[in-house]
């Protein structure tokens, strides 16, 4: 079972006035192809910069699915619609989501499944202000904790 997407949003942001009226988002996930976009995204505000998104060189088309934008240069996008808002005391709104729908760009799938290979997706490492791509996999999911679970017999 996997945990639903959530977010912490300023509340003086212009995303937070349009999550609180459209009951809707989109994530799209950055890549090593958009760092400089998607760092961009983060520093200024659609209150400040209203054609941000135009601004990067970047287009968006309406979710079919939920009431929101899907950012077209990114390859992977959750489209998500809000399921609770709550003030925080850090002067914030965390915002939980459902996935309504997951749209991918054939060039990051694999067998029809999401390739991290391929999408080369970054995080955002606050501890050294910094992107750090995500790496190789190092093993199996639900497979190394046999080791502990199930111990073979020496």
């Amino acid at each position: 079972m996997w945990s639903p997407p959530y977010l912490f949003q300023p509340l003086s942001h212009k995303t937070t006035e349009n999550l609180q009226l459209k009951k809707a988002f989109t994530v799209s996930f950055a890549d090593q192809k958009h760092i400089a976009e998607s760092d961009y995204f983060g520093m200024v505000s659609a209150k400040d910069v209203p054609d941000k998104v135009k601004k990067a060189g970047f287009t968006v088309t309406k979710s079919p699915n939920v009431d929101a934008p899907i950012i077209n240069e990114y390859p992977l996008t959750l489209e998500c619609k809000v399921i609770e808002m709550t003030k925080t005391s850090l002067n914030e709104t965390r915002v939980v989501g459902e996935v309504i729908n997951m749209s991918a760009d054939d060039s990051v799938l694999t067998n029809g499944r999401v390739d991290l290979d391929k999408l080369q997706p970054v995080v955002f490492d606050a501890s050294s202000m910094s992107y750090r791509a995500v790496g190789d996999k190092v093993a199996g999911a639900w497979n190394e904790g046999n080791k502990i679970a199930s111990p073979s017999k020496k």
